[in-house]
């Protein structure tokens, strides 16, 4: 995997403007705040991300893939002041699970959500290496 960040630009801070890797594509769709019954325990952006990105590395596991495999991944949040007040909470949650990797992302804020009570819903694609 390689991270493309052109001369000049200014660092990107909590993402990557690009990636470039070779293996096995794994596509990760759309996971919320829910549990594997589907079911929300809180309707705070916190515990949702957490349960969300949980989701996503479960997904990928099942392809023997790692968080350090995710190249791309988008967020769509629904309560933009609830995301803003909690991005010190939602970066230590990021660490915890994916440690210093930082794919190329986007956040995109939207007006609601399919499933309710949810706040974020992340997706992914990762390339799992031909050599693991």
């Amino acid at each position: 995997m390689e991270v493309l960040h052109p001369a000049g630009w200014a660092p990107a801070i909590g993402y990557a403007n690009g990636i470039a890797a070779r293996g096995r594509i794994v596509f990760v769709a759309g996971q919320v705040g829910w549990d594997e019954q589907q079911k929300f325990h809180s309707e705070d952006i916190v515990p949702q991300f957490d349960q969300a990105l949980r989701n996503v590395l479960a997904i990928l596991a099942e392809a023997g893939g790692k968080p350090e495999h995710i190249c791309r991944m988008t967020a769509f949040c629904c309560d933009k002041p609830m995301y803003l007040a909690a991005r010190n909470q939602l970066g230590r949650i990021w660490r915890e699970h994916m440690g210093k990797h930082y794919p190329a992302m986007s956040m995109i804020f939207v007006s609601d959500l399919l499933d309710s009570p949810g706040k974020i819903e992340l997706e992914a694609t990762a390339v799992i290496p031909d050599n693991t």
